[in-house]
């Protein structure tokens, strides 16, 4: 083994180790040191001197002993040497208070009766600071913002011995950025803030806050963009400014007002048609209010106002578009709810109502603008007519005749409803029919017509119309008179009844029949004593005609279809009224009266011929009425002879007649008006010659004769 080692010093440095320095041994090829502290020991192989002994604990005292090793093994601990090792470094804790202060502070150190802290900057310039205390911490003040300093601090023994050090490396926090500026963006709702840059300043961090609302934006740059704020709101904007000691402080607040937000709560309201009243709520930050109206035809109109509210004149049947917008002195608030409002259609123009009927009128009128229906309202009488209608027409029947009716045509949309403020027509209905309830003859072409009134103010006409012509009387009453109606005809009567509003469909029709005419010529001629033919003209209208012929000794009648009746049983030389009636289908009756008839007189009865002595005859009768003068005709093949005898005589005598003759004779009353009557009957004598130039007479009629 090598020989034992000789220690020439030990000595500590570092807290935590021993360094040991021997003279060499011959043949030794490593070394061995060894610190021991009571029960434990530290071991440490070395090449050769000086060797360290580490991990031993700081301010501790320790025997240091050395021995020597080659391949035959180790020599023996050299005598032991007492080293105490220095006091550990403070390990110290450094911050920057403030932008131009640091702060050091450190635990106790084992053994230490004091310490030395000293800073400088980093970069060398200026001077350093330096510091012994027996406290735990220094401050460092008046150091330059965001700058680097370095720090080493020791503790010292009792013995003034310095232990180890310790170097800190620390920044001051920088000062606060200067000359902040906020620039605004309305439209995007974001702030960009700028600011000098600040000495040792890493980062920045930007504050925006509104309340318990922080907005914030960091960044290395001297500028920073805060989006997403909030309409109608004050931040208040800082710049703080970072760098590995900390942050400086903030910069004084910079008021940023954002634009006011739209305003809500927007109502239209149309208090009467034509204004249109705009209000909303009131906004944060809003300082006046522009409205802006916009018409579908493409026109705009605006209101300013610091107020709530603005007035705009408007149209019917326009739909308007309204947007409100605040205004500060940032900008315009966004754009909000865009309202829009359709007026009331406009009142239908051009209006117009015609009678179809009593009871039916036609309205028409202009198409309006906004209008998608039409209501015609017919309001009046006992209700209301009602008419609903795209087209720009209605008819309104079932209407009350006689009855005024307020007419409106109302509009309608169906973004809005009706226009209400559409004006009546007063429009009225023509009067009612009238219904006739009575036809009365008056005379023989007047007729009375009387009807139920049932209007107001009307006035009725009554038309009898017939195949003749029409006939018509006017009354404003209940019934008037129709003169001159021709006999024999057939009519219908109808009333209607007329007003400024119209005229009435006409009443039922009632029949009328006037009584058939009289005929104008009756012409009676006796046929025989005791007959007498009667002959008329037509009577219009009449069927059947009963003639009468009466006479204080009775009377004479014939019913017939014929226009002519023969009358039998007629008395001679009597005077007789004559009467016809005409008859028509319907049993209506005309009695005619004529001018009286006479009948002839009676022949004479007992017509004889007597032979005179002078070649004469005498015709020889019995006369019915002695104040009647007769003529006696005796007619033959020879001559016609004829003799009228003095009046009161029965008899008349005919000279010079020739004989051998068959002679006709007729006695008959002589008339007023002159002509003989040819009725009486005709008797035959044969007037023979026998011995003289007149001979017998022999009355033959028929089939028998007679001697005179």
């Amino acid at each position: 083994a090598p020989d034992i080692p000789v220690i020439d010093q030990a000595y500590s440095k570092l807290s935590n180790s021993i360094t040991v320095e021997w003279r060499a041994v011959p043949g030794a090829t490593n070394y061995m040191l060894t610190a021991q502290d009571g029960d434990s020991f530290v071991e440490t192989i070395v090449k050769n001197s000086p060797g360290t002994v580490t991990g031993l604990k700081p301010a501790t005292l320790y025997r240091i002993t050395v021995r020597s090793i080659n391949s035959g093994g180790k020599s023996q601990p050299s005598p032991f040497r007492k080293v105490k090792t220095v006091l550990a470094a403070p390990i110290l804790s450094v911050r920057s208070p403030s932008c131009d202060s640091i702060a050091v502070s450190w635990k106790a150190v084992h053994m230490a009766a004091g310490f030395s802290v000293s800073l400088m900057r980093s970069d060398g310039l200026g001077r350093m600071l330096k510091q012994n205390t027996t406290n735990t911490s220094l401050l460092f003040t008046n150091l330059d913002p965001g700058t680097l300093y370095t720090i080493k601090a020791y503790a010292w023994n009792a013995n003034g011995m310095p232990g180890d050090d310790f170097t800190y490396n620390q920044r001051t926090s920088p000062n606060a950025p200067v000359d902040v500026k906020v620039a605004f963006n309305s439209g995007a709702l974001r702030a960009a803030v700028s600011w000098m840059p600040t000495e040792g300043a890493l980062t920045y961090s930007v504050t925006v806050s509104s309340g318990l609302l922080k907005l914030r934006c960091n960044t290395s740059s001297a500028s920073c963009t805060v989006p997403s704020l909030q309409c109608g709101s004050e931040y208040y904007v800082s710049v703080t400014a970072y760098n590995d000691a900390g942050s400086s402080e903030p910069t004084d607040a910079v008021s940023l007002k954002t634009i006011p937000c739209a305003p809500v709560n927007i109502s239209i309201e149309e208090n009467e048609p034509g204004h249109l009243l705009v209000s909303w709520s009131s906004v944060s930050l809003g300082h006046y209010y522009v409205v802006f109206v916009k018409s579908d035809d493409g026109l705009e109109v605006h209101c300013n106002t610091s107020y709530t509210q603005c007035h705009f004149q408007s149209d019917c049947g326009f739909t308007y578009f309204i947007s409100v917008f605040a205004y500060n002195k940032a900008g315009q608030s966004p754009l909000g709810d865009v309202l829009n409002y359709t007026t009331a259609p406009c009142c239908p123009s051009d209006f117009r109502a015609v009678f179809i009927s009593s009871d039916t009128v036609r309205v028409t009128w202009a198409p309006v603008r906004g209008a998608d229906l039409y209501e015609t309202r017919a309001a009046g009488g006992s209700g209301v007519v009602l008419c609903r209608d795209t087209a720009t027409a209605c008819t309104l029947s079932a209407l009350q005749c006689s009855t005024p009716y307020n007419i409106t045509v109302y509009s309608f949309s169906e973004a809005r409803g009706s226009n209400t403020s559409c004006a009546p027509q007063y429009v009225a209905t023509a009067p009612c029919s009238p219904e006739i309830k009575n036809i009365s003859k008056e005379g023989l072409s007047v007729i009375s017509v009387q009807w139920k009134p049932n209007n107001e103010e009307a006035t009725y006409v009554v038309t009898a119309r017939g195949e003749v012509g029409l006939w018509h009387c006017t009354s404003t009453r209940n019934s008037c008179t129709l003169m001159d109606l021709p006999c024999g005809s057939a009519f219908s009567v109808s009333a209607i009844a007329r007003s400024p509003a119209g005229q009435s469909l006409p009443s039922y029709s009632i029949p009328l029949e006037t009584a058939p005419c009289c005929p104008t010529d009756l012409v009676l001629t006796q046929v025989t004593q005791s007959v007498t033919n009667i002959s008329w003209s037509v009577g219009r209208g009449a069927q059947t005609y009963l003639t009468t012929l009466e006479s204080p000794n009775g009377q004479a009648k014939c019913h017939t279809l014929q226009t002519y009746c023969l009358l039998g049983c007629i008395t001679c030389g009597t005077n007789y009224t004559v009467s016809l009636r005409a008859i028509s289908e319907t049993g209506l009756t005309s009695s005619c009266t004529y001018q009286g008839y006479s009948s002839s007189a009676c022949c004479p009865s007992g017509v004889k011929l007597y032979r005179l002595s002078n070649n004469g005859i005498r015709v020889f009768w019995r006369a019915s009425d002695e104040t009647i003068n007769y003529n006696a005709d005796l007619c033959g093949s020879k001559g016609n002879f004829s003799c009228s005898p003095s009046s009161g005589l029965n008899h008349c005598d005919i000279t010079k007649i020739p004989c051998g003759d068959v002679y006709t004779v007729v006695v008959a009353p002589v008339t007023d008006k002159g002509p003989k009557l040819t009725l009486c009957p005709k008797k035959i004598y044969s007037v023979t010659c026998s011995g003289s130039s007149v001979g017998m007479v022999i009355y033959r009629g028929k089939s028998n004769a007679k001697h005179i």
